[in-house]
């Protein structure tokens, strides 16, 4: 480790025994479903994080420290940051794609994405403009980045051999995430506004479909289980989660979660899904067929963004202020 990070390492003792006590169980919610491992210390200063991506090629977790304008690269299996890159303004949404040798993150501040080497760690292009960037997805059939543009109420699109973009697709509303469906070979983001997911083919970049979100308020976060076809969509604006049928796109079930919730993650393995909140509270789901059972639920201070790593089931939360210092939280289920 560089001299750079070898400072942040003398409050490690301390953010242990801080986190402690910065774990509370939510009221209404079964018992604590996850056991503290680590808290590691993050370079920067104690300000809000946002998305994470988790590269299983590398071992690596991507972290966008968004009031920071900094991008963390985080080794899971030595438990370090081994690079800090600067220069991302008010960065939010990032996504690996190891089998180009890129990561992309939204350089929101600058109206753009941007497209870093994961080798060199050079910033390759940024590419725009893009009003407001947000989250991110990867089609790797004609090798397009599509990317939300939250503000600018629409899709942007970008292509991954040129760094180009190359369209930009209204939607009529916010954009919240946007994800691949592997299965189907399409696009889906959550359209604020409309409460509606909106279904786009990549080669294409066309709009092929509208699907209602009935007890949904501005759908925002979006986590898929491929294996089951199913979708599970977060409302922003009344805490609620839908369970959907990406066979049928209609809504199985609805489900209580953190006020405001932002980020979720799935654990293919285990069939468990998290689903973090503006709030600080994190609700946990167990997958059981077409249904969702709740596993239990807690609350940590800023825990609005969440990811998982599918091979160890380490679950891992960027929280911006424990006992002063930024720190990266790594959790681990606890097995009935």
């Amino acid at each position: 480790m560089s001299s750079k990070f070898s400072q942040i390492a003398i409050v490690a003792a301390m953010l242990l025994l801080a986190g402690s006590v910065a774990c509370t169980l939510s009221t209404n919610l079964p018992p604590f479903p996850l056991d503290v491992v680590a808290n590691v210390p993050l370079p920067g200063a104690a300000v809000r994080f946002d998305y994470q991506s988790f590269d299983s090629a590398h071992g690596r977790l991507y972290i966008s420290h968004m009031n920071a304008k900094q991008f963390v690269w985080f080794d899971c299996g030595r438990r370090e940051v081994v690079a800090n890159l600067d220069a991302f303004p008010s960065v939010h949404g990032v996504w690996a794609v190891p089998e180009l040798g890129r990561v992309y993150a939204s350089a929101t501040g600058e109206h753009k994405l941007a497209v870093i080497d994961m080798n060199n760690l050079k910033t390759l292009a940024k590419v725009g403009p893009i009003d407001y960037p947000d989250g991110i997805a990867y089609a790797p059939g004609p090798k397009r980045v599509f990317v939300s543009d939250e503000h600018g109420d629409a899709d942007a699109v970008v292509d991954a051999t040129t760094n180009k973009l190359i369209a930009t697709i209204a939607l009529g509303g916010g954009a919240g995430n946007t994800v691949y469906d592997s299965n189907a070979g399409r696009i889906l983001v959550g359209v604020h506004h409309k409460n509606e997911l909106v279904a786009i083919d990549p080669a294409s970049v066309k709009i092929t479909g509208h699907y209602p979100l009935p007890g949904i308020e501005n759908p925002h976060g979006i986590a898929l289980d491929p294996s089951a076809n199913l979708a599970f969509v977060a409302g922003e604006g009344n805490a609620k989660l839908a369970l959907v049928d990406l066979s049928t796109m209609k809504v199985l079930g609805l489900y209580s979660v953190g006020e405001d919730p932002d980020v979720l993650a799935f654990d293919p393995g285990l069939k468990w899904l998290y689903v973090s909140a503006e709030s600080g509270d994190v609700t946990v789901f167990r997958e059981e067929g077409n249904k969702l059972a709740r596993v239990g639920g807690f609350s940590m201070p800023h825990a609005h963004t969440v990811c998982v790593d599918p091979n160890t089931h380490l679950v891992y939360f960027p929280l911006q202020n424990l006992g002063g210092h930024p720190v990266l939280r790594i959790m681990k289920p606890v097995q009935p």
